[in-house]
């Protein structure tokens, strides 16, 4: 947190000094009270005309000292906002697929929006009020200790009592502020799920059910915001009792030295900057205990881990020459074992289908190879490497995946094939010639420059997936992981784009629940899960039981 502070120290000053004008300015009130309370001890009007003159440009010099504080505080608290949003996309983006893929990704949407929205809110308001009423509290006592040393004392004890019960509330208020970002993200969560099934929820008129499910989770997050405000209060509450019972101590103190000969403008004076010290507390420790529950969302959403496993990513490179061997792999959902002493080979070059009933574990199989899922029993292994030791960045750059909904960005076709890398223009060319986009691109004004519309919505189904393949080609991924690629697609197009799957020279592990009589029989190899145990067979021996 220091360090996100001060990355402008500059600003950051600057944002001290507009916090401070605060102070110069509820100074200048009370020296004007003060010198009020004087002129009518007088009964002098000149001098009364003195007072009502300064009063005056002090009304004009007040907004215009606001205006200056709020200029200089906004732009800092812009850049740091700034910081935090890039510092948790950062965080995000740069996570290993297998942490990022442990959580839903409404998650990290709430995250990004929420958890920093709430830091922005209540960290840069509880800094400003925390930094405006401790300067507050520390000029008092300064200004106490010339004038009455015994009353500046007494202000002090006090602040360290309120200190000692601030920081028995610390704890508390951190991991209430902690629950309610998790109802948060629940609730995001929830809330996408239940407008990614809308179409169905509506079919099947089951809207009000799930209404109650939403409800609840809003009801939740509610709750938690309603606990952590009660306690913010009832901090203060507590402050303001203890500020209270000081003040009346204050109260008789100077009524004994008004007996003594005490003016009326300085005893009320020293009740002005007594009774204030204990408001500015209040304040300032409520805000002290938002700031480090603001801390603990910070640290969540965009401090680095310092202690990522580099493990995680493996040190070995990816070389795949001949067979990935799969010996005696087994693996669990909780209780639930998905695959038994799995072991089979995937040869270089060769094509696999993946097929098994619903459920039966062909996507935890593909995981598994795809090295998106470590958590297994068993070994898998790349021409003798460990898979548990290749590192994930290299593994990534050598395999590519097509899923059954294609991600397009809104860039040129040539973007989109390329992923940004510096590909010869060679390799994209025969990319689009394997793929059959020569078609599309000629097709288009700008050809292989046309830029798409959202996700690719101007093109068609077949003409997304192709491209996805595409990209894998002028990639060169030596493994190409292909999840239900044309189950989205009519039976001529999902046909045209399997022939393609099984022209490239790649390794191709595919699953699909489509059979395509005279094409799909072009596999080398089937892969079958029954009841958690792994059967390999040749496609040929397998197509010829089953069509039969």
């Amino acid at each position: 947190m220091k360090e996100l502070l001060l990355r402008r120290k500059g600003k950051f000053i600057q944002y001290l000094f507009a916090s401070f004008l605060f102070i110069g300015d509820h100074f200048a009130q009370m020296g004007i009270f003060v010198l009020l309370l004087r002129a009518i001890e007088k009964g002098d009007m000149k001098h009364f005309g003195y007072v009502v003159a300064i009063t005056v440009l002090f009304i004009f010099y007040a907004p215009v000292n606001f205006l200056i504080s709020r200029l200089l505080r906004i732009r800092y608290m812009r850049d740091t906002i700034l910081d935090v949003r890039r510092q948790a996309f950062d965080k995000i983006i740069n996570m290993p697929f297998k942490k990022f893929s442990a959580k839903s990704k409404e998650i990290y949407i709430s995250n990004l929006i929420n958890d920093i929205n709430t830091f922005e809110n209540k960290f840069f308001i509880s800094l400003l009020n925390y930094l405006i009423n401790m300067g507050m509290f520390l000029f008092t006592i300064i200004i106490l200790a010339f004038l009455d040393y015994k009353l500046a004392i007494a202000m002090a004890l006090q602040a360290g009592l309120l200190t000692a019960l601030a920081t028995l509330f610390t704890k508390k208020a951190s991991a209430l502020e902690q629950e309610l970002s998790e109802c948060n993200e629940n609730f995001t969560t929830d809330m996408a799920n239940t407008f990614s099934g809308m179409e169905i929820l509506k079919l099947n008129h089951i809207e009000e059910k799930f209404k109650e499910k939403s409800m609840a989770s809003i009801t939740r997050a509610e709750n938690k915001k309603y606990a952590a405000a009660f306690f913010t209060d009832m901090q203060k509450h507590v402050i303001r009792i203890i500020s209270f019972a000081s003040s009346v101590a204050v109260m008789i103190y100077l009524a004994y030295s008004f007996l003594s000969g005490m003016s009326l403008s300085m005893g009320g004076f020293l009740f002005q900057l007594c009774s204030s010290s204990g408001n500015y507390l209040i304040n300032a420790f409520p805000m002290r205990n938002q700031m480090k529950a603001s801390m603990t969302i910070y640290k969540k959403i965009a401090e680095p881990e310092e202690d990522r496993e580099e493990a995680d990513k493996g040190s070995e490179e990816f070389v795949f020459q001949d067979t990935v061997s799969i010996k005696n792999v087994s693996f669990s959902y909780g209780n639930k074992e998905i695959l038994k002493d799995a072991s089979f080979t995937i040869e270089k070059g060769k094509k696999y289908l993946i097929k098994g009933p619903s459920g039966a574990g062909k996507s935890t199989l593909m995981n598994l190879l795809a090295k998106t899922t470590e958590d297994y029993q068993g070994e898998i292994s790349v021409d003798g490497t460990d898979y548990r030791c290749i590192n994930e960045k290299s593994f990534h750059g050598k395999v590519a995946f097509v899923y059954q909904d294609v991600f397009l960005f809104e860039d040129t076709i040539r973007n989109n094939i390329a992923l940004y890398q510096d590909i010869p223009e060679e390799k994209i060319q025969f990319a689009v010639k394997v793929c059959g986009l020569e078609g599309i691109c000629a097709d288009k004004k700008a050809g292989i420059d046309e830029k798409l519309s959202e996700n690719g919505k101007n093109l068609s189904g077949g003409q997304r997936q192709r491209i996805s393949i595409a990209r894998a080609i002028a990639k060169e991924a030596e493994i190409l992981f292909v999840d239900e690629g044309t189950s989205s697609l009519n039976e001529e197009l999902g046909r045209e784009i399997e022939k393609v799957f099984l022209k490239l020279d790649n390794t191709v592990i595919a699953i699909s629940h489509r059979y395509y009589e005279g094409v799909t029989d072009l596999y080398d190899y089937v892969l079958e899960i029954k009841n958690g145990r792994v059967h390999q067979f040749s496609a040929q021996e397998y197509f010829q039981v089953v069509v039969a």
